[in-house]
């Protein structure tokens, strides 16, 4: 299982926010090439970065952050965050992301998406499932759609997507654990599913449980942050699962 660090972006600035709540933001650093290059020093290979800002506006809006961090660390990114338009897709590639994150737009314009999928290549593409009661969450966790988590999967890995991140949004942000028995009942159903952990990790425990069940990362963000979970720790960690 492959350890992904997450930097979340407001004004060029590393933050996290608690539940997708703007308004609960902490500030943990204001040089993210900084952070980036403390986790490449560490032996992490990956990078998830949001860009808060443009997932607000609708259109990317930190991708001089993404060029910066990818042209001068040998980190593979995925970056999200406003990715709505042709556009915007191109200037995330452009600006060095190894993979674009889509969330919302996989379920207000599958059409569009899988027109994506169908020019770039599946492999390009990051899927978010935002999850609400076992339904898929919208705009920024503020709609819950009728679309169950394993309908939307499905629906994907049958047009090639083959990396999913899933967050729980009630344990998003909180420290409290991650949804392990959800992503368990998921990959029951899909054994295939490069399924990624994401929210509410907070120890290494949590880390090793999301390991046992099968996910293929787990994207860490506040425990890091927080100082709960060191990065010599996840070094050991990311060492032991690749041998």
């Amino acid at each position: 299982m492959e350890i992904i660090p997450a930097i979340d972006l407001i004004d060029g600035k590393c933050v996290r926010l608690t539940q997708g709540d703007y308004a609960q933001k902490t500030i943990y650093n204001e040089r993210p090439l900084e952070v980036a290059k403390q986790f490449e020093d560490a032996g992490l290979k990956r990078l998830h970065l949001v860009d808060l800002d443009g997932a607000k506006a609708g259109a990317v809006k930190n991708w001089k952050v993404l060029e910066e961090l990818a042209g001068k660390t040998g980190l593979i990114v995925d970056f999200g965050g406003g990715i709505k338009k042709q556009e915007d897709l191109k200037i995330v590639f452009e600006s060095g992301a190894a993979l674009a994150t889509i969330g919302s737009l996989a379920v207000k314009q599958e059409a569009l998406f899988v027109q994506w999928i169908n020019t770039y290549g599946a492999d390009k593409f990051l899927l978010g499932a935002d999850v609400k009661e076992e339904k898929i969450a919208i705009s920024g966790w503020l709609e819950t759609t009728d679309i169950p988590i394993r309908e939307f999967i499905g629906n994907y890995l049958s047009k090639g997507v083959k990396q999913i991140f899933c967050t729980d949004v009630s344990k998003d942000g909180k420290l409290e654990g991650p949804a392990t028995s959800l992503y368990a009942s998921i990959l029951t159903v899909y054994p295939e599913l490069q399924l990624i952990a994401s929210g509410g990790v907070s120890n290494m425990k949590d880390l090793e449980a999301l390991a046992a069940i099968g996910c293929s990362g787990a994207i860490v963000g506040k425990a890091i942050y927080e100082n709960r979970i060191s990065l010599p720790e996840l070094t050991r960690f990311n060492e032991q699962k690749r041998n």
